[in-house]
């Protein structure tokens, strides 16, 4: 097949969704596919290179002028390249996709996996819907998308050719026991509630830290709210890291805090680690967590309830092990290489039944 991933960019940032495009992009060049990318420069144009996958630059800004540049580049694009599949992992791209795909004859394919933003239903323009959770596909479902056109491809990122094996990475140096989220600086990511979480149980705990790994627009207002803590010393800003997996290996617990979640590439990395790990029960984390066989669930939005699993652990050594060898087990389906596997089918059946 001839395939066509259309995205903003290929910034090597942390962003799920230029992540799992190119894990499929790259794994798909390997398997014998003609494979490219249309989006803005990034630091994985290198990688894509290495892998044989060809990097159209397109600019999506969503300024006016722009957006007719886009759409004239996009068609160019298109006609040259004739793809059989336009896979399109964000709102502009299905949008562009969408309106200029006559006379090209390709079938489009999108993925949601941002579903929490309104903006999402867009991506229903599209003759095949991936969703990265179920919960994310019934939750598109009742926002008007047809059954018929929903497929769920739930995320798995071990084996990524974006990463190395586990092995390789150098473990970072942490203060034990090390409580450690790797999130953007958002509300969303429940950080406020972390760090008020953390604030709770860290006299009981002298020796704990927390470590957050991340960057985002909120993150000067987290690092305000851990200053008036009585622990701000023990709570780390990290910022973003391209290699967060040398702080899993040395995680005593991973902490995932979500207001709301797809399905989050972080948690299979953190299972991988063996980390014990506590995150919240909304949208697809149950599903990363094996429905709670893999870690602790709590509520969102609850302080005293993240508190207390932290605490729990913390305090219960037995507990803290046999969670962090429930984290290990039962890997095989967070894989890259199935997502890619599934894709396929998808690709597949689209064109030999539409």
């Amino acid at each position: 097949m001839r395939i066509l991933h259309i995205l903003n960019h290929v910034k090597a940032s942390g962003n799920g969704i230029v992540n799992v495009a190119m894990d499929l992009a790259c794994l798909q060049a390997k398997a014998g596919h003609d494979v490219s990318v249309a989006s803005a420069a990034g630091d994985y144009e290198e990688l894509l290179t290495r892998h044989g996958v060809k990097h159209f630059p397109l600019n999506q800004t969503r300024k006016p002028g722009n957006l007719v540049k886009a759409a004239l580049r996009y068609r160019a694009i298109t006609q040259a390249w004739r793809p059989d599949i336009v896979h399109a992992h964000m709102m502009t791209g299905v949008i562009l996709a969408r309106i200029l795909r006559a006379r090209c004859g390709y079938a489009l394919v999108s993925t949601v996996h941002n579903e929490f933003q309104r903006s999402s239903t867009l991506m229903g323009w599209a003759d095949r819907v991936i969703a990265v959770s179920y919960a994310v596909a019934q939750s598109m479902a009742r926002r008007g998308i047809p059954q018929q056109k929903l497929r769920v491809v739930a995320n798995g990122p071990l084996g990524s050719p974006r990463t190395q094996p586990l092995k390789n990475y150098s473990p970072m140096s942490l203060h034990h026991p090390a409580i450690v989220t790797v999130a953007g600086m958002n509300r969303r990511k429940g950080i406020a509630e972390l760090i008020d979480a953390f604030s709770q149980i860290a006299v009981d705990f002298p020796q704990a830290h927390l470590y957050l790994v991340g960057d985002g627009p909120e993150r000067a207002l987290f690092e305000a709210q851990a200053r008036r803590t009585a622990v701000a010393e023990r709570i780390h800003f990290e910022g973003f890291q391209p290699q967060p997996q040398r702080y899993l290996l040395t995680t005593d617990i991973f902490v995932l805090a979500s207001h709301s979640e797809p399905f989050g590439l972080v948690i299979p990395e953190a299972r991988e680690a063996g980390c014990a790990i506590v995150a919240t029960d909304v949208d697809g984390i149950p599903e990363a967590l094996d429905g709670g066989k893999a870690g602790l669930l709590v509520p969102p939005l609850d302080r005293a309830a993240l508190a207390a699993a932290i605490g729990q652990l913390l305090r219960t050594p037995q507990d803290l092990h046999r969670w962090r060898e429930q984290a290990q087990h039962n890997l095989e389906w967070l894989t890259a290489a199935r997502v890619h596997k599934e894709t396929l089918a998808v690709y597949r059946d689209l064109i030999t039944t539409d």
